[in-house]
């Protein structure tokens, strides 16, 4: 009777285990044409030094080489609250046709002489003098109904501009696919098409540390036009018909803002 119980239970084990690979596999090998991912990296850092270093780095080293290797539309920025927070953050979005492609940038940045040369402080930073205090990667996937990056119309400075970085968490996955469906067929995209907030993705979170979650990129000209935007969206009739359908209850469990501006450097 023993042997009959921890054999059921073994294979239950292989059965979650075969489940749980399956459901990784698909995500990370999604062979829709129009589907894109994203490989968002953020450095952590608390000194001027480095941000020099990192800003170096990645605009005449990181930048080019991956222009040369024919990937366009990445996004840097540093988080607006750098002007004022002792822990500072720089982002960097690189978007790819499958998550394969990630795995290879690595072998042929360093296969690249150019890139070796330009990034050679960076490269060898000795231990004293690191040129960041942490590195966080994030691993997305595009909804089926926002499947690629779309860049920006917008035209005032550089520098006034407000890229809106968030992050939905859910309770649980069943709770997540929830969410995601209010976003797709629940049309809260096509909302924010109507209200024109510029959003530059619409992606679920496939690897990082606040899993399940989802993560999408608006912009404004400004933070005073960001603010009249969200205004208009929590004002809207379908966001309120939205909300109140007794489907999408409480299918957000927490909720992260970044507000990022871009650097001088970034493709947008």
């Amino acid at each position: 009777m023993r042997n009959k119980f921890i054999w059921s239970i073994s294979l239950l084990l292989v059965t979650i285990g075969l489940q749980s690979f399956v459901y990784q596999k698909n995500q990370l090998s999604d062979k829709n044409p129009n589907k894109e991912f994203y490989q968002i990296t953020i450095y952590r850092y608390n000194r001027p030094q480095q941000e020099l270093v990192l800003d170096n780095y990645l605009q005449n080293a990181l930048l080019p080489a991956l222009h040369r290797l024919g990937i366009k539309n990445i996004g840097i920025f540093k988080d607006i609250a750098n002007d004022t927070t002792e822990q500072k953050k720089l982002y960097v979005i690189i978007p790819a046709t499958s998550v394969e492609k990630f795995y290879t940038i690595t072998d042929k940045l360093s296969g690249d002489k150019e890139y070796r040369q330009a990034a050679a402080t960076y490269i060898n930073a000795p231990v004293t003098a690191p040129p960041y205090n942490r590195i966080e990667r994030i691993l997305l996937k595009s909804f089926k109904l926002a499947p690629t990056l779309k860049l920006p119309t917008l035209s005032g400075p550089r520098n006034d501009r407000v890229y809106e970085l968030r992050s939905y968490e859910s309770a649980t996955e069943k709770i997540f696919q929830n969410k995601l469906h209010m976003f797709n067929e629940g049309d809260e995209i096509g909302l924010f098409e109507r209200l024109n907030f510029n959003a530059i993705f619409y992606t679920e979170v496939i690897a990082g540390s606040k899993m399940p979650n989802l993560m999408y990129m608006t912009s404004f000209e400004n933070m005073q036009q960001r603010n009249e935007h969200w205004k208009k969206f929590s004002d809207d009739p379908y966001w309120k018909k939205l909300t109140s359908m007794p489907e999408y209850q409480q299918n957000v469990s927490h909720i992260d803002i970044s507000f990022l501006r871009p650097t001088e450097y970034s493709d947008y």
